[in-house]
């Protein structure tokens, strides 16, 4: 609390005022003492003046020394710990500086898949945008859009927390879903919070840049558009169907995806940092739903392809029934030109690890495969086919975020 400082110097004052006194009046202070002591020892012990004279200043020296001894223990012992902290803080400001030094890195997309891409970029670089759909209209956020008329902030929130430099318990918080009676059941804390900042600031983008804040998240999470857009799908059989969420139940094989209004405009902040950026990457994530829905937000696409930055895409590495059941890589790849137009990508990035089989049965039962590497006609679509062992060890089939920030670093690297 800072009184030690104070009594030391407290005890150090009244030192000086008996000195000061002494000096005045003649009084040699310490002898006084020290023939006190040696005389009421003397009486007490029966040895004779000298030596007692000569034990008491033995004793006072090697007392002396071990209180020396101890202190400089304390002292050295308290200087190491601060030092050791220090050294870790030089260290967590030395990440820091070199993050951002990092290159600027645009992921577009959604979901699942978008937030565990972030995960592993920020370990490598700070200077991050993920710009995230929000044509989402299911679960928490569906009915959230439907009650407050806001966007959905599902996605958003994902993204927060792949990128947050938080306590685990903070993540936990963003990530809690209520389980209850009543109107809570099964919204998220990070949904009703990015909600309640929305409701106070009036604003969608403004609540995310606060939430972000409160996150401490290393770059920035940016919506594809502030409107409210809601994606449809055409099927094989003409038939038409609105919903993201309701989309891929149809059990149709899907012609082509929508948004309603077609002529939805970006997000300004979205465009100035496709402009800005030097590595835009696509995926991974639901073909339909998740990358597409923010590739036809009128300007995004156009912006990405003046963009002088290198330009990658990452397929899924299984399909996804109800949306790309059967899809090779080159699938995925025509489904989106057909969409946009041809040419947007320079790279594809795709998995050659074959993963668990037990894994993969469970995958298969619920319809999903792993996707084909089809390189021949991978390369007559003009990309360039980067291959490495991406699967993560849990259980999911999925990327491991850091084996995959550090393969699309490696192509701007020249590496």
């Amino acid at each position: 609390m800072g009184v030690k400082r104070w009594l030391f110097l407290t005890l150090t004052g009244i030192l000086l005022t008996f000195l000061g006194v002494a000096i005045l009046t003649g009084f040699n202070i310490f002898k006084y003492f020290e023939n006190k002591l040696v005389l009421i020892t003397s009486l007490l012990t029966g040895f004779n003046l000298y030596w007692t004279h000569l034990i008491i200043g033995i004793l006072i020296i090697i007392a002396g020394i071990v209180i020396v001894g101890v202190s400089l223990s304390r002292i050295s012992s308290k200087i190491s710990k601060e030092l050791l902290v220090e050294e870790e803080l030089v260290d967590v400001l030395y990440q820091s500086k070199m993050l951002e030094k990092g290159p600027k890195v645009v992921a577009v997309g959604g979901g699942t898949g978008l937030a565990n891409l972030l995960r592993g970029l920020k370990l490598y670089t700070g200077n991050i945008t993920a710009i995230v759909t929000v044509a989402d209209d299911g679960g928490s956020s569906g009915r959230l859009r439907d009650e407050l008329g806001i966007l959905p902030p599902g996605d958003i929130r994902n993204c927060l927390v792949a990128l947050a430099d938080r306590e685990p318990l903070m993540e936990k918080l963003f990530q809690y879903r209520f389980s209850a009676e009543g109107n809570l059941d099964g919204h998220s804390f990070g949904n009703l919070f990015i909600a309640s900042m929305t409701e106070v600031l009036g604003d969608f983008e403004e609540a995310i840049k606060e939430s972000s804040k409160v996150l401490a998240i290393k770059g920035q999470v940016l919506p594809a558009s502030n409107e409210d857009i809601h994606l449809g799908a055409v099927y094989e059989d003409n038939s038409v169907k609105m919903g993201e969420s309701l989309i891929p139940l149809q059990e149709k094989k899907i012609k082509e995806v929508f948004l309603r209004p077609a002529d939805c405009k970006p997000t300004a902040a979205s465009l100035e940092a496709i402009k800005d950026a030097e590595l835009i990457v696509v995926g991974p994530g639901s073909l339909y739903t998740s990358i597409l829905p923010n590739l036809l937000v009128r300007g995004i696409t156009e912006t990405i392809r003046k963009s002088s930055a290198i330009k990658i895409y990452i397929c899924n590495v299984m399909t996804q029934p109800g949306e790309t059941t059967g899809y090779t890589a080159s699938d995925h790849l025509r489904t989106i030109y057909s969409h946009i137009g041809a040419g947007l990508f320079d790279y594809i990035v795709v998995n050659r690890e074959a993963g668990d089989r037990e894994l993969a049965r469970r995958y298969e039962k619920e319809g999903a495969y792993p996707v084909k590497v089809d390189r021949q006609e991978l390369r007559r679509l003009g990309v360039n086919i980067i291959e490495a062992s991406l699967l993560s060890t849990s259980d999911y089939i999925r990327h491991e975020p850091a084996q995959l920030a550090r393969e699309i670093l490696k192509i701007i690297e020249g590496g």
